[in-house]
């Protein structure tokens, strides 16, 4: 019960709570629980944190199920705990494994190192295993901590090392009978004060003058969205945003603001605004699905109109949501759930690049900017970032939230400025230290207007990526392995 707890205890740490020291709660209660455990007693432990974290922090995921997916609230609910339950199984392998480490000598100084790497590497494994689910990392709570200033060097998951190492840090300094606890004060408090100064550190500098950017949040209900007699209203209330926006240099429309395929409404649409972006020196960024009219694949896109016309294609779908696994077998679950657009290709683009306004920018759409290793492949071509997003599926929980939470964390990693363009909430103007420089109401109608620097240059975490931190982590957990080895079985517990 108690590591249940600091798993629901640690939500709070993240968006839109922002009580970042409680991250340290969890990883602390479980030092504690796991240094005289057994191994079956840290995988339970472990798991129930697993579940307290993952069941009160993405709960919301029923809310799409339930309501967008024709399964029933009951249904979607069960689904979700079911969801959540075996994603909290990382959490239960992580408290096993650090047991046995635990039992075969490794309390002592390896502590501070594989355990950390335990950790990082779980949520590693949890972030691409099976097209991945890195949500709630731990490190993105730290965003407006001290140790967020690691995270041009290290990424997400650095930082995430990091408060697991101040976890341990702290452990020992409680303990009783421990030696040293100067050392580990100093230690603790180095690790956070350099973490400050870091973050007064520019990684990257202007490669141009400001540009003035608009967001048009339409706030467009996603039940009314795809209804044939919501095209018309949906094109004229954009088109006559945009038009009383052209002196800005970008506007951006959220992903899949347009609810038709692009050459369904290329004359009537697309065609007058790129005319009207040329004439005015403008660029537009449209959300808009793309059918490929000679093999039916049709893609989840931005378009840019204006002086270059392009396109880039969502490269990592959502499971379930934009595309079916094993759709062969799954085909009368797919008509069942009636889920629009629910059956997108994968795009193919080697990069995440699209030109505007004489500027590479790195795109991504939607959930691709919880994946920092896919978004820093823009770089560092790209002078900026766009994430064109619909949390409209997710209603007003907390998936909005934390999803901005996590595309700042993109763009302090990157030292780039971010642009999140969504159809009901919360779009935001982001600057290159994941500071919120403007935003858009949830759920309100609304045009965000402001002005960003387009950046050149690279952060070490845009020329490392997660790389760096997995090695690493790698690395000390196969030390503690061969010295725990060397050591003989472990002790078994009277």
């Amino acid at each position: 019960m108690a590591a249940w707890a600091a798993g629901a205890l640690s939500v709070l740490a993240f968006a839109p709570f922002g009580l970042f020291p409680l991250a340290l709660a969890g990883p602390l209660l479980l030092c504690w629980l796991w240094r005289d455990a057994t191994p079956r007693f840290g995988f339970q432990s472990g798991w129930a944190y697993g579940v307290g974290l993952l069941g009160f922090g993405v709960f919301w995921l029923h809310i799409s199920i339930d309501q967008f997916g024709n399964m029933g609230t009951l249904a979607a609910i069960a689904l979700t705990l079911l969801f959540v339950v075996v994603l909290a199984l990382y959490y239960g392998l992580l408290g096993w494994l650090t047991v046995r480490l635990w039992r075969t000598g490794g309390h002592g100084i390896g502590l501070f190192g594989w355990l950390p790497s335990l950790w990082v590497l779980g949520e590693w494994l949890r972030g691409w295993l099976l097209s991945g689910f890195p949500w709630l990392l731990l490190g993105y709570s730290q965003i407006d901590s001290p140790l967020g200033g690691y995270a041009p060097l290290v990424g997400v998951y650095g930082v995430s090392w990091l408060l697991l190492l101040s976890a341990v840090l702290l452990f020992r300094l409680l303990s009783p009978a421990v030696v040293g606890r100067l050392w580990l004060a100093a230690g603790l408090a180095l690790l956070w004060g350099a973490g400050s100064l870091l973050n007064q550190l520019s990684w990257t500098e202007p490669a141009g003058k400001p540009l003035t950017v608009s967001m048009i949040q339409a706030n467009i209900a996603q039940e009314a969205k795809w209804k044939r007699d919501a095209l018309r209203p949906t094109m004229e209330l954009y088109a006559g945003l945009t038009r009383g926006l052209w002196q800005s240099d970008l506007i951006i429309w959220p992903e899949t603001a347009v609810p038709a395929f692009a050459h369904q409404v290329e004359e009537v649409l697309l065609q007058p605004l790129a005319e009207e972006a040329v004439a005015n020196q403008s660029g537009l960024l449209i959300g808009i699905p793309i059918w490929n009219t000679d093999t039916g694949a049709y893609y989840n896109a931005m378009l840019s109109l204006g002086q270059e016309r392009g396109s880039y294609a969502k490269r990592h779908l959502v499971p379930f949501g934009e595309f079916m696994p094993l759709k062969r077998w799954l085909r009368p679950l797919i008509d069942w759930l009636q889920i629009p657009m629910s059956d997108f290709t994968p795009g193919d683009a080697p990069r995440p690049l699209l030109k505007v306004v004489g500027y590479q920018a790195g795109i991504s759409i939607c959930y691709e900017d919880a994946f920092g290793e896919e978004v820093i492949e823009a770089l560092p071509q790209a002078a900026f970032l766009v994430n064109a997003s619909n949390d409209a599926w997710f209603g007003d929980s907390l998936a909005p939230r934390q999803h901005l939470e996590i595309a700042r964390m993109r763009a302090l990693e990157t030292g780039r400025y971010l642009l999140r363009s969504t159809n009901t909430g919360i779009s935001a103007l982001i600057d290159q230290k994941g500071k919120i420089q403007g935003f858009s109401p949830a759920f309100e109608r609304h045009v965000l207007t402001g002005e960003i620097v387009p950046m050149q240059g690279a952060t070490p975490y845009v020329r490392i990526g997660n790389w760096g931190v997995v090695l690493w982590s790698c690395f000390l957990v196969l030390l503690a392995l061969i010295k725990g080895s060397h050591r003989g079985p472990p002790l078994r517990k009277k």
